[in-house]
């Protein structure tokens, strides 16, 4: 590595971390401002749990969140200051290729692209979890109750069904329970009961006050009683996972969640698959900021370093809006979660490689 690799490629990191440093106690400044009343009325906090279980995992998910944004913003700033004094015309009558002068800049994007993989895949999840325990048990007004689940469903075939109204986890208690079995749109039978028990022993569910009702092209057979034992394709533990939200799960996690409910044949993960084809996305944006960034403000201007950063900034929101457009209808049954969630990535990509043609042909 020469020595102007090592020059870009340290003011690249310490730029970005300048920026990050910035950002994080402005954003905890004014999460305190909010929140220091609801931290005062909790009486059993103390100030070590305050810091521990939640300004510690706010600082790594919203530093995550935050991480494009100051990428963008401290490659700007650094490459402008070289533009202004400068320093790139030198680099460029050296004989340096604007491929070249690039490379330092790909490396601390690799860098920062590889923390943000492993971040986002594996500590974010876990961090998410705790974070939202912590706001769940202390900050919001109605506290909720993790050993009771209500109005839980869960499909276990392509067109198998069930519903609760509610599910006690310590007792391995549901109540007002039914299954219904489909053929297409016209439901063929239902069995439902006014609560159902899970034995762990042998893994089979008592059901008590239960109906069976077959439908059939001219009639309905109705079958009654107090007691029925019988099997079902799922366990207590798929009803919690039901509870959980796709944001605390880690990807291992993830992917057998969505691949054993694939199994099943349920018909929409999308919401799912949007949560792990983000993780990826995003840290693979380090690239396409980067470039976009250099580009931008490698070149001289009336107006200097705040027109730079005005036309970034803009931009950032742009790709932050798609970011989030992209998101949102990813989540629908009838679109590809994979193609929504990288769209971003593909226009803002177009934009990086045009940027590259035109800054490499000069």
């Amino acid at each position: 590595m020469k020595i102007i690799d090592k020059y870009i490629l340290k003011n690249f990191l310490s730029s970005f971390l300048l920026v990050m440093a910035l950002l994080l106690p402005i954003a905890i400044a004014i999460d305190v401002s909010e929140k220091v009343d609801r931290f005062l009325r909790s009486a059993d906090l103390t100030v070590t749990e305050i810091i521990k279980d939640y300004y510690v995992n706010f600082i790594i998910i919203y530093g995550n969140t935050f991480m494009p944004l100051a990428l963008f913003i401290a490659v700007i700033f650094f490459t402008s200051k070289l533009a202004g004094n400068t320093e790139i015309i030198a680099i460029h009558s050296a004989k340096i290729s604007f491929t070249r002068f690039l490379r330092p800049y790909f490396i601390g994007a690799t860098i920062i692209a590889v923390f943000a993989l492993l971040m986002n895949h594996f500590v974010v999840p876990k961090s998410n979890k705790i974070f939202d325990k912590f706001n769940k048990d202390y900050l919001t007004s109605k506290k909720l109750d993790a050993n009771y689940l209500t109005n839980l469903n869960l499909q276990l075939g392509p067109n198998e069904y069930i519903f609760l109204k509610s599910y006690t986890i310590d007792r391995n208690i549901g109540y007002n329970f039914s299954y219904e079995k489909y053929d297409g749109i016209k439901l063929k039978y239902k069995l439902s009961s006014d609560n159902i028990h899970f034995n762990k022993k042998d893994s089979t569910f008592k059901l008590s006050n239960f109906k069976k009702r077959f439908i059939f092209k001219k009639r309905d057979s109705i079958i009654a009683g107090t007691r029925l034992d019988t099997i079902f394709n799922f366990t207590p533990k798929d009803l919690i996972n039901v509870a959980y939200m796709a944001k605390d799960m880690n990807s291992i996690k993830l992917v057998e969640y969505i691949k054993k409910a694939e199994q099943r044949g349920v018909s929409n993960l999308n919401t799912y698959k949007v949560e792990l084809d983000k993780r990826t996305s995003l840290p693979i944006a380090s690239y396409i900021l980067t470039f976009i960034a250099v580009a931008l403000s490698s070149r001289k201007k009336r107006g200097g370093m705040g027109v730079n950063l005005a036309i970034g900034i803009s931009l950032m929101f742009m790709y932050v809006f798609f970011l989030k457009i992209g998101e949102v209808l990813g989540a629908g049954a009838e679109t590809n979660p994979f193609f929504m969630v990288w769209l971003p990535n593909l226009i803002f990509g177009a934009i990086a490689l045009f940027l590259y043609l035109k800054n490499a042909k000069n």
